[in-house]
């Protein structure tokens, strides 16, 4: 940790004396999906962690721009290949007054690799063995190679209190450290957050936030003009000069469909490129997005990633080629599931829908899913047979290609596209080498191969938009967290 870090965080209490006079006010927030859970270490649900970012807390943080900074942890040393030790931060305890100690550090991560819990976020851990207590307040974090972006997975692996993670309900009534506790779920509805009086730092304006679950883009757009709402997500380009205010910035979503490529249809290298070619991008970016969106390089990686291939290129829209290939492939009139859902993602069933016109324009018969959005993770990341296409717009917040990597193109991924053994191995020797021209080198030839092999359909990168209540003051961050305690009210 640097010099101004350690500063920063020696006046944490200074800045919630000044800011413990702030006038408590409530707001209301809506989003695209109810999450299909609140335990905070289960599911890959954006929807989950919209709410529990604000009632969980991580070793590590990022400020708005991204840099990482010290969290619940003060300070990050590497003592060798495998072994990363985090002096943690004395003072904090969790809402049911657990102590949050190096005992916590060391359940949250067993738990959450634990195989027998079968996370959803293990694309984010995929190196960490184990934890172990040095002391009360300092634990190290284990992992089977080398790890340079250790501290970046520990921005991600939530913090939960080892005594109510076995005798309580994290799934319904969570419990953390963060600036907000959890007050009420009104199944189908709403969730009530409320502030945490004994939050070890600044204390919040925000005294009360109700998240309200609306999928539709436009019923969030008329609750934010009827003065329902202070914050709503996913707001449509078109009517950003339409609310009382709005806020843009570039997003780390990258929207994809996945194929099946064990298939019967999509195993067919022909059907697979003739959907990348079949899709005008410039078109949909135009209609759809009106600038806030650019077109994928070639891959679902995001370009601020380390890894990020800068050499390949968007797939051209060529739609006689891809009929060309589908008759090709014998695979004129054959039916091709179309699986997404809708709400939680910026135009997502627009995406969806057009891109099913752009493949039923090939020759194919598109079966389009839209699903309910528990249903849909398990599309995703089930055990059951994945779909020949499933949109998702994939996130990077570790800034590390070994995220996507290993959550779409890894034979083993959560998401898995394909059962490309030699791709899976260059991914996991990328992961643990500490070479950085190395492992660019590697990521490049996954990228390059993944490509070449179109084990994916990318489509955009996106920006995230947000409209606001006048009363609001807010900049979204660039990771897409929700943190109600960045947030004003000035009346």
């Amino acid at each position: 940790m640097n010099t101004t870090i350690r500063r920063l965080c020696a006046t944490t209490g200074m800045l919630a004396l000044l800011a413990g006079g702030a006038q408590a006010q409530s707001i209301a927030i809506a989003i695209g999906s109810e999450p299909s859970t609140l335990d905070p270490q289960l599911r890959d649900d954006g929807g989950e962690r919209q709410v529990n970012d604000n009632i969980y807390e991580t070793l590590m943080a990022r400020t708005p721009e991204g840099a990482l900074e010290p969290g619940l942890a003060t300070e990050a040393t590497q003592v060798d290949e495998t072994t990363w030790e985090f002096a943690l931060r004395e003072g904090v305890t969790f809402h049911n007054g657990e102590p949050f100690d190096a005992d916590a550090v060391v359940a949250s991560v067993e738990r959450i690799i634990d195989p027998g819990n079968n996370s959803e976020q293990m694309a984010y851990f995929g190196t960490i063995a184990g934890a172990e207590k040095v002391d009360d307040m300092t634990v190290r974090i284990l992992t089977d190679g080398p790890d340079p972006i250790l501290p970046s997975r520990m921005y991600w692996m939530k913090m939960i209190p080892p005594g109510y993670a076995v005798e309580g309900d994290l799934a319904a009534a969570p419990v953390g450290t963060g600036p907000y506790r959890f007050a009420d779920w009104s199944r189908g509805e709403s969730i009530t957050l409320e502030r945490n009086p004994d939050y070890w730092g600044a204390a919040p304006d925000v005294e009360e936030a109700t998240y309200r679950f609306v999928g539709e883009a436009g019923t969030r757009l008329s609750g934010l003009m009827a003065g329902e709402f202070d914050v709503i997500t996913n707001l449509l380009p078109e009517f950003t000069r339409t609310v009382p205010k709005f806020a843009a910035v570039d997003g780390l979503e990258t929207s994809v469909f996945v194929l099946g490529t064990d298939n019967e249809l999509t195993s067919d290298p022909k059907v697979r490129e003739a959907l990348n070619l079949a899709i005008d991008r410039e078109a949909m970016v135009e209609a759809l997005f009106q600038g806030y969106a650019g077109i994928a390089q070639g891959h679902h990686v995001n370009p601020a990633a380390f890894g990020f291939n800068d050499d390949l290129e968007s797939y051209p829209y060529d739609p006689e080629r891809a009929r060309a290939l589908i008759e090709e492939a014998g695979a004129t009139g054959q039916t091709i599931q179309v699986v997404g859902e809708s709400g939680r993602w910026l135009k997502d069933r627009e995406q969806i829908e057009a891109v099913a016109g752009y493949w039923a324009e090939t020759g194919l018969v598109p079966e389009v899913q839209i699903q309910e959005f528990s249903q849909y993770l398990d599309s995703l990341m089930g055990d059951g047979p994945r779909p020949d296409s499933i949109f998702i717009a994939n996130s990077n917040e570790l800034l590390d290609a070994d995220r996507e990597a290993s959550f779409i193109y890894h034979m083993d991924g959560a998401a898995a596209s394909n059962s490309d053994a030699e791709m899976a191995a260059m991914i996991d020797e990328a992961r643990v080498t500490t070479d950085n021209a190395a492992r660019q080198d590697l990521y490049d030839e996954v990228f390059r191969r993944g490509h070449e092999l179109n084990y994916t359909v990318p489509l955009f990168n996106l920006q995230d938009i947000y409209g606001m209540s006048e009363r609001m003051e807010w900049q979204p961050r660039t990771d897409a967290k929700l943190l109600i305690k960045e947030m004003v009210v000035t009346e």
